[in-house]
């Protein structure tokens, strides 16, 4: 069975096209994912997962590069939870230590892996993308004083870490 090839990607607001959104936020969205999942592979298929519910939604969501980080973030939570679920039920999957990407200095990996996968989301939202805290806040589906608390604290645990180091 031969399947119909698609070859013009639907419009999205102001005449963005599926194209241009994914190019533009594919590669900042798995590093989101990977920081808070810990799995480059993991990453990967939570962000192809989101584009293509997206592609599914295009023509009803207003925001596609908030819909796209709620999503990642909501879908990374779920990811990380079955994976402790299944470490304490005697499975062996496991967060790997690989290198994330664009962190240079095992200190600062080593410091990014003592924060819980909320708080790894909410620096990676303000210090790597610059987002604001309401974005923040609307991307882990909390409130701007909620995201200040977590970068408080986060930054807090980071401070204390790299000092050690």
């Amino acid at each position: 069975m031969r399947l119909p090839r698609v070859t013009v990607a639907p419009e999205v607001r102001d005449g963005e096209t599926f194209d241009v959104v994914y190019t533009a936020h594919y590669v900042p969205l798995v590093r989101l994912a990977y920081l808070t999942t810990g799995t480059l592979p993991a990453a990967e298929d939570v962000v192809q997962d989101v584009f293509a519910e997206w592609f599914r939604r295009v023509d009803t969501v207003r925001d596609p590069a908030a819909y796209l980080r709620r999503a990642v973030v909501s879908r990374c939570t779920s990811w990380v939870r079955r994976r402790i679920l299944e470490r304490r039920h005697g499975a062996t999957a496991h967060l790997d230590a690989a290198t994330p990407p664009d962190v240079d200095t095992p200190a600062v990996r080593a410091a990014l892996l003592r924060l819980n996968p909320r708080q790894r989301a909410a620096v990676f939202l303000r210090f790597y993308l610059d987002l604001p805290e309401q974005e923040i806040a609307a991307a882990l589906g909390c409130r701007p004083g909620t995201v200040k608390s977590l970068l408080h604290r986060s930054l807090a645990v980071l401070r204390e870490h790299l000092d050690e180091h």
